[in-house]
């Protein structure tokens, strides 16, 4: 054994527990300090107590030497040149560049206005789900009966509906321009690979929620000003209602639009998906070859040990040196037929694998098509309809309001209601599982956290604001990248050549092929077999998976 090298201690340390002997032996004696700056510095010790003090002792008496003074650990070499009253200032030398400062600034606020935009959103679901539509009604009932003292009522309700609408769309706005730009620039610092083509989809998706948020903040401007004209009484009372209804009708039809596509392109993804074939069908013909040479691997391995057992029994000259290589020839088969056997095992599974991961791909889009097509698509067109309607009752007739607007702005309302909470309890169920049962989408080796109780996890199910990051989306996204990934990365040397194709064909119809990463199929693959890629290419995977 060599023997243990002994620690030496720091020049910090020492000089720190000199500083203090000296103080407890000049307070007890009554000596004073060398010189006045140490005096005065020691003065401040004793009446702040901070850490900073003792540094900037440890400076005086480094300057009265003529060295440098010393610093302790990194995190300690923030101490202000005076006491407790500059501890609170940056220095000029240790601190962070301006540019990272304000982008620290700009990733705090973006962090801010999301989770404020976040709590904002449940009661902004009940606006648009109930309180719109309700609201909609009593206008109708108002304006048939005759009822001055109800609309005034209806219209303040209104007006408190718009405003809270309003908050909650300029807020979102502000969120997804900052993400929009945050994400091109991720994208001009990757130029290709999974990083890149994750964020570049990012910025187009964001960029376009920041301008439909602000056509939609328009829109709720418009209808906020309509219902404080029918406060007042006035006089261009059914114009600003019109105006509101043009506005509602644009802002929903682009919406309905825009649900439209992403319906298409979830359908084309979920076609491509399905292209690819059953697993177990596709990997018959190479199954039934693995398991071919796992047979004949067995046999050889057995009639290495029959002709072991003759050589045994084998008397005469050589007999040893014949034992000798039916040995080793024996163990060679044995050997064969093992990784013959394990390769078929391995196989079966992949298969398995694939054939899974292929099932939730191909029920994610499916899933997609139905909330955009109901929620978007529909709900938002039924809304678009109805602003049309109020649009041209505002235009015709003054601002009678008709049962035609009032049917069509509730079964709008409603289509979108119920694909939102549909989502909010999927991924309230989502949260639950994940602190309740984290053993089951752990990642595979990894030790997973220790389950919640239920009360715990009922309440972190009901933190909204928060997203999930170890759920089954991201369980087969590590699944699909471990069947894809290169004989380089870890874990997935042992995946034969046509199971790697195969997922990598998955890749490229979740659109997450060399064309859309801006690279050749070669270098396509070298990021596949790259470990330090890993978790760029998961990200990317689970990205392309809840998208169209």
């Amino acid at each position: 054994m060599s023997t243990p090298v002994p620690r030496t201690p720091t020049r910090q340390s020492a000089a720190v527990l000199t500083s203090s002997r000296q103080r407890r032996e000049g307070s007890r004696a009554g000596i004073p300090s060398r010189n006045p700056a140490e005096r005065a510095l020691l003065r401040m010790q004793s009446s702040a107590g901070n850490r900073a003090t003792t540094t900037a002792v440890q400076r005086a008496r480094g300057a009265d030497k003529g060295k440098a003074p010393e610093t302790g650990d990194a995190d300690k070499g923030k101490a202000p040149e005076s006491g407790g009253a500059d501890k609170g200032k940056a220095p000029e030398s240790g601190g962070a560049s301006p540019g990272a400062k304000k982008k620290d600034y700009r990733d705090r606020i973006a962090a801010l206005l999301d989770r404020f935009k976040k709590n904002l959103e449940p009661i902004d679901t009940f606006i648009k789900g109930v309180q719109t539509p309700v609201n909609a009604g009593f206008t109708q009932q108002a304006a048939v009966a005759a009822n001055e003292g109800l609309k005034h009522s209806a219209a303040a309700s209104g007006t408190s509906a718009a405003s809270g609408n309003l908050l909650t769309e300029a807020a979102g706005t502000v969120v997804s321009g900052m993400d929009a730009y945050k994400n091109m620039k991720d994208a001009k610092k990757h130029e290709t690979g999974a990083d890149h083509h994750t964020a570049k989809k990012k910025a187009k998706v964001k960029g376009a929620d920041a301008v439909i948020g602000a056509a939609g903040s328009g829109s709720y401007s418009a209808a906020v000003a309509k219902e404080v004209t029918k406060i007042q009484k006035a006089a261009d009372a059914a114009v600003a209602s019109e105006a509101s209804g043009i506005a509602s009708a644009s802002v929903g039809a682009v919406k309905g639009v825009r649900a439209a596509f992403r319906a298409g392109g979830a359908a084309r993804k979920y076609m491509k998906v399905k292209e690819l074939g059953d697993p177990h069908l596709v990997h018959a013909g190479s199954l039934a070859r693995l398991n071919e040479a796992r047979e004949q691997a067995g046999w050889a391995a057995a009639e290495a040990y029959v002709a072991l057992d003759a050589y045994w029994k084998h008397e005469g000259e050589g007999r040893l040196e014949l034992v000798s290589e039916a040995i080793d020839a024996a163990w060679e088969a044995m050997g064969e037929a093992r990784d013959a056997a394990e390769t078929l095992r391995r196989a079966e599974r992949d298969v398995e694998r694939l054939s899974t991961v292929q099932g939730y791909a191909k029920k994610k889009q499916l899933t997609k098509i139905g909330k955009e097509t109901v929620g978007g698509a529909v709900g938002e067109s039924t809304k678009a309809a109805a602003g049309v309607v109020t649009a041209v009752a505002a235009g015709t007739a003054g601002l009678a309001s008709n049962p035609v607007g009032w049917g069509l702005a509730g079964a709008g309302a409603g289509l979108v209601l119920g694909v939102t909470l549909y989502k909010a309890l999927r991924a309230a169920t989502k949260r639950y599982e994940e602190v309740r049962h984290p053993e089951r989408w752990a990642p595979e080796g990894a030790t997973p956290a220790e389950a919640a109780s239920r009360g715990e996890s009922l309440k972190h199910a009901l933190t909204f604001w928060k997203k999930v990051s170890q759920g089954e989306r991201q369980a087969m996204a590590r699944e699909i990248y471990a069947l894809a990934a290169g004989p380089g990365v870890p874990g997935s040397g042992g995946t034969t050549a046509e199971m790697r194709e195969s997922a990598r064909a998955l890749l490229v119809a979740l659109k997450s092929g060399p064309a859309q990463h801006g690279l050749e199929p070669e270098a396509w693959a070298d990021t596949l077999d790259d470990p330090a890629k890993s978790s760029g290419w998961i990200k990317e995977i689970a990205e392309q998976l809840a998208s169209g």
